[in-house]
């Protein structure tokens, strides 16, 4: 199963599904890293394990369609089975989605549906909630807003900034995304209406 991860900063998520698919824990292949930003060190992590990457430039389209239709572009010459969005900052258009309906997956910093977009961790710790944590969620048209997958609960402590528990979330993160991405390339995942279930293994078999 092919694999593309799409990135826009440091790339400890990437980091997380790299080392699972080296490791064989994930059977599958990271075909490309696409990023948004020139610079992202995520790219570096990629490059390092000799996976290959693409920068596209968002400055050079008109509009996010265009953008998306350029990497999709790309992206079908790489037999995608699956696009993981790894810290991705740019909203994907309803192009995107729709041409790879129910085979991309994101990882949000906060436990959805509260606390949707890129301030998760901030608007959690600001609005005094006791636990917060991580979504692993397919990605529909609508924001932050697909069937769930997978959560973990990070208690909120008295004393936290937005730093100490953005580093408690991101370590949940690493553990619940590659095991998501894991049951997805074996086929356990099946989204019915809102609800994401498991398949058991003996139905895989018949």
């Amino acid at each position: 199963m092919n694999i593309v991860v799409l990135v826009s900063g440091s790339g400890t998520n990437l980091q997380a599904i790299i080392d699972a698919v080296r490791s064989g824990y994930i059977n599958a292949h990271i075909a490309l890293v696409v990023s948004d930003k020139g610079d992202a060190y995520a790219m570096e992590r990629a490059k390092k394990d000799g996976i290959e990457t693409l920068f596209m430039d968002p400055k050079i389209f008109k509009s996010k369609e265009d953008y998306d239709k350029a990497v999709v572009k790309y992206l079908r010459d790489k037999n995608v089975d699956m696009i993981c969005l790894a810290g991705y900052m740019r909203v994907l258009s309803a192009y995107f989605v729709r041409e790879y309906k129910g085979r991309i997956i994101n990882i949000h910093p906060a436990l959805l549906p509260s606390f949707k977009g890129v301030n998760g961790i901030k608007d959690a710790l600001d609005y005094g909630v006791k636990v917060t944590g991580p979504t692993v969620h397919f990605v529909t048209e609508e924001v932050d807003s697909g069937p769930i997958i997978a959560q973990a609960v990070v208690e909120v402590k008295d004393d936290d900034t937005e730093d100490s528990l953005r580093e408690r979330v991101h370590e949940e993160e690493h553990k619940i995304y590659p095991k998501a991405i894991k049951e997805f390339v074996e086929g356990k995942l099946e989204i019915k209406g809102r609800r994401v279930f498991r398949r058991h293994e003996h139905e895989n078999k018949d």
